[in-house]
């Protein structure tokens, strides 16, 4: 027995089913925006402020760490030298100058850049 040749336009296949790869949109029940989220403050919207102020506070625990570490030798280093007044001027005055600001400009980097990140999930892109 042969099989007639169908013509390939005759021939159509229809696959239903769910959508893999369907965006939300805002009519769906189920869509909600981590802003709202954050704004109702649920359970969502803490943990995303939560990890915002803990990467805020390590940026500030890092920095603190880094002035300890510079400055907190200096009482000892001037104990060691009663005489060196000028010297202590000149450390205070010019050598901590430079690395705090360095220090500053990098806190202000760090959290501008942790605020962008937590911008950047919320807003809808």
């Amino acid at each position: 027995m042969t099989v007639p040749h169908q013509d390939p336009a005759e021939r159509r296949v229809v696959v239903t089913g769910p959508a893999r790869r369907s965006r939300r949109t805002r009519r769906d029940p189920g869509y909600h925006r981590p802003r709202t989220e954050i704004d109702e403050q649920t359970t969502l919207g803490h943990t995303y402020v939560r990890s915002l102020m803990r990467s805020q506070l390590r940026a500030a625990l890092a920095v603190f760490a880094v002035l300890a570490l510079l400055m907190g030798p200096l009482p000892l280093l001037f104990a060691a030298m009663p005489d060196a007044h000028r010297l202590e001027w000149a450390v205070l005055g010019f050598c901590l100058y430079a690395p705090l600001v360095l220090l500053a400009r990098w806190y202000v980097r760090r959290a501008e850049r942790n605020e962008r990140d937590l911008i950047r999930l919320v807003e809808d892109r």
